[in-house]
Parts: structure tokens; sequence; C-alpha cells
């Protein structure tokens, strides 16, 4: 590919050039529709650097199949490596779409879905819920269990005030939870003096987390939308 004389001249400056420069050099030659291999004959630079730099860069379809004809192979085009999983979460997120009409008329879901609507966590892939009842916290777990994954596996995190007996505490959520011989991630102590209440928990809060929950994330995600979408409108019934 014939280059102009203002990409031949930043080239001939490359030892001059600032780091911010160079990657800039690199994103530039990218954009013109080459190659790895072919921008790293004309510049000293790596190719996982390239690739860290070029990794915003979208190359058209036409500068693509100008690569492919250029070197007879697929180098320097990226390829969709998370293809396979969107398709999997879509069909998740279908067939969550697809069951509720059912669902909403399950009295136990619907208390389950807008527990987690108002208290659960929304971070990507992170299925959990804290609370300082037992009793809510129950019934997120026969929730998940009823209708996500009657194999669910849990583990717990506690949040203590300095002062409380974290062993007692874990004895008591284990307890509580009826989750025996789950797993405690490291617990988050609370120093005193932070300006909070003063009548602290004695058993702190707890946080049930499911474990290998992506697609149960998914699916809980859309039923939440769905709940919120219906119950929030005025007069709505479910």
């Amino acid at each position: 590919m014939e280059l102009g004389s203002e990409f031949r001249s930043r080239i001939g400056l490359w030892d001059r050039l600032s780091r911010w420069e160079r990657s800039e050099l690199g994103k530039d030659l990218r954009r013109l529709g080459l190659s790895y291999g072919e921008i790293m004959d004309l510049i000293p630079v790596k190719k996982s650097t390239l690739a860290t730099w070029s990794r915003d860069v979208r190359l058209s379809e036409e500068k693509m199949q100008a690569i492919r004809a250029r070197s007879g192979s697929r180098e320097g085009i990226p390829r969709d490596t998370n293809r396979k999983r969107r398709i999997e979460i879509s069909l998740v997120r279908v067939d969550a779409l697809s069951q509720i009409p059912d669902l909403m008329t399950d009295p136990l879901w619907v208390a389950g879905a807008v527990l987690y609507w108002a208290e659960g966590a929304k971070t990507r892939n992170h299925l959990e819920l804290a609370n300082a009842d037992p009793r809510a916290l129950r019934l997120f777990i026969h929730w998940i269990r009823t209708y996500l994954d009657p194999d669910a596996a849990f583990s717990l995190q506690l949040h203590l005030h300095e002062g409380n007996d974290e062993g007692a505490a874990r004895s008591h959520w284990r307890s509580e939870t009826g989750l025996i011989n789950a797993n405690f991630h490291k617990t988050f102590i609370k120093p005193e003096g932070t300006g909070h209440r003063k009548n602290h928990l004695r058993h702190g809060v707890c946080t049930v987390k499911v474990r290998r929950c992506s697609d149960a994330w998914q699916r809980t995600m859309v039923w939440i939308d769905v709940v919120a979408d219906r119950l929030s409108l005025p007069g709505s019934r479910y």
C-alpha cells in the first residue's frame, strides 16, 4: 500500500516521537487498513503493543478483505472471540422473557424478584443479596433454588463492626441461612469512630453470594426489569 508523504515523514521521525505520538502513528497506520505485519515492517513495534494500541480501531469489511487479498491469511484481522458467548446470553435472555407470563402469576416468584430488585447486587455476573434480616436471605436462597438452579452453590460474607464476635457471627449466619457448610469471604470490619450508628447489630450484616452464576444473573436481570416496569406503572396489576 502506498503511503503519503505525511506518514513517511512521521515514520522517519520515529526515534524522536513521544510514546503517545508513536501510539497515534500505529493507530493511524491501522486505520489506513494495514495488517499488523505490514505496520511492523514500517515501525519497530511488537505485535502485542500494536494490538493494544489498535484495540478500539474497527476496520471496514472492505479493508479486511484487502488485507486477506494481500496476505492470503487472517493475520491482523480482529477475531470476534466473544461471539459464541453473546449468542448464548441472547438465548438465555429470550428464554427468560418467555417464562414471564407463567411466573407473574406466582406470588413467591414475584416476592423474590421484588426483593432482588430492591436489595440485590446489580454488578454484572454478581448474584448476591446483603441483609441483616435472615428471613430475607432465606427467601433469596429459596428463590434461587426454586427458579434458577436447584443445585446452586452459595458463599457468605460478613460486614461487622469493631468489637463484634466474628466466630459467633459466622455460626449465627450459617444456622440462620441453612448454609451450614458455606465458605466465608474475608470479613469487612468497620472500625469505631466512623460516625455511624451506635446500636451495632450483634451479628452484623450477611451477604449471600451465588457461585458460578453468569447465566442466572442474566436471567434475573431480565426478570427484575419486567417486574420493575409492570409494578411501577400507576394502576398496573400483574
